[in-house]
Formats: structure tokens, sequence, C-alpha cells
């Protein structure tokens, strides 16, 4: 059964241009042998890291978008780990959070709103209302 999986991983900073589209072009090679398809994969450029990692402050950062199975993201994960120029990484499963933000659309989607509903009497009253009440003095 293949899904939708997003793996963002990070590498260190010191790396060639060249090199990191040899890893890119490696890691994709490794999806496709395995089953899967690589939909895109984009190189988001240097950023600075929150916090030291392996004692680097920035890395270039580079998502992968994939379709695949699970022994497929399980290889893939296990060359992530093992590869020294990458220094982090993360794989989240896209198919589970697009079924929930369908579902959080479809629930807005039924709603009524509330305070539109509220403003309109309101309105209407006020108008009804003759002349305010004077304070005695």
């Amino acid at each position: 059964m293949s899904r939708l999986y997003e793996v963002m991983f990070i590498v260190r900073p010191d790396m060639a241009e060249e090199d990191v589209d040899k890893l890119i072009s490696g890691f994709t090679t490794t999806v496709t042998n395995g089953g899967g398809v690589v939909k895109s994969a984009e190189k988001m450029g240097r950023r600075k890291l929150a916090y030291l990692v392996r004692k680097f402050a920035d890395g270039n950062y580079v998502l992968l978008t994939i379709e695949a199975s699970g022994p497929v993201v399980l290889e893939l994960e296990r060359r992530l780990r093992v590869t020294e120029p990458v220094i982090k990484f993360i794989t989240v499963r896209m198919d589970e959070e697009e079924k929930r933000l369908a579902k959080v659309k479809a629930l807005r989607g039924t709603r009524r709103k509330v305070s539109a509903e509220t403003a309109a009497p309101e309105t209407s009253a006020s108008t009804e209302v003759g002349e305010p009440a004077q304070a005695s003095a």
C-alpha cells in the first residue's frame, strides 16, 4: 500500500551544491528502486537552526515528497541515519494530515455564523425603541 510522505532533512552547511545534488539523487534512487515514486524534491536553501545540531548553527534544508510503502520509507530513513552529511531528518505521513484538513473544512462549511445572526435582531430592536430615557436630576 503506497502512502504519501514528506521527508525533510538538513545537510551540513559546508557541503558543495553538487554534493547536495548527488545526495538527493541517491535518495531518490533508493525510493524508486523500492517501488516508490518521488513527487518532488525541493531544495529550500540555507537556514539558521533553532539550536546547535552536531556543532552546526545552520544547514541546507531539503524536502522530498514521496509516495511509497512502509518498507521503502524505512530503508530511506536508515540511509538518512547513516549518511554522514545529513545532520537531522524527519518523515511525516501526509495522507492522514490531508484527511484531517478535509474533515476540518467540511465541519467549518456546515457551521452557521452565530455573530451574523445575533447582530441582525439587535439592530432592528434599537430602531424600534423611541427616545432614550432621561435621567432625573
